[in-house]
């Protein structure tokens, strides 16, 4: 059962998340918060697998709960949901350690997918976002956790395999696969691969490839 915190500071999208969600098979909605702060607070509570922001809420944003939701203290999952597509919320959403970032008008089985992928530590971006998201973070540079050539060291190879099999946006199952391996043996590679690179999810890992420039972004 995949375990659902809902936090934002509008009743009606608090309670059609929490309708949609709740009546899909294997999904149960814990409990719902109107803003950071107490969302934080229920997320320690309640410990769920899956945490749903907004963005922008009064008091304490998404973005500063999802720092301390994601951290090392509590190593929670965070899907960010808002109306904003501005580049800046996705990049600081990223930062924080969110494993997902949807838009609030995409379709119902688009969100429930999402959190679905969230809970199995696999990350979501919204497919109108992804391609302009990850050329401005190969632009801008950003300082990573780890850089390219410490990466490099750090990696085995088939770790660097898995990495840009991951970047092409292949499912464990796939990854298994094409290195003709057990989809056990991926996730444990995973498990290894992530906390050298110095990121929290899948999703983060295929940002630092691009950024890195592992591998490139395609031209739309």
């Amino acid at each position: 059962m995949i375990r659902v915190l809902i936090a934002d500071d509008q009743p009606l999208v608090r309670a059609g998340l929490s309708a949609l969600l709740a009546a899909e098979p294997g999904i149960e909605v814990v409990g719902t918060a109107a803003d950071g702060d107490e969302a934080v607070r229920l997320a320690r509570e309640l410990m769920p697998d899956v945490v749903c922001l907004d963005v922008r809420m009064p008091g304490r944003d998404g973005i500063s709960a999802a720092k301390e939701l994601c951290g090392p203290e509590l190593g929670l999952s965070v899907l960010v949901l808002t109306t904003f597509d501005l580049d800046e919320y996705v990049f600081a959403a990223l930062e924080a350690g969110a494993s997902g970032f949807l838009l609030k008008d995409a379709e119902p089985e688009t969100i429930v997918h999402a959190v679905r992928e969230v809970a199995a530590g696999r990350g979501t971006l919204d497919q109108t976002l992804t391609h302009r998201v990850l050329r401005e973070f190969a632009e801008r540079r950003r300082l990573q956790p780890v850089s390219l050539r410490r990466g490099a060291d750090l990696l085995t190879g088939r770790e660097r395999d898995i990495l840009l099999l991951l970047a092409q946006g292949m499912s464990n199952e796939e990854i298994a696969e094409q290195l003709v391996v057990e989809v056990s043996t991926v996730k444990s590679h995973l498990a290894r691969m992530m906390p050298k690179l110095g990121v929290r999810s899948r999703l983060q890992a295929v940002v630092w490839a691009y950024q890195n420039r592992v591998v490139t972004v395609p031209e739309d």
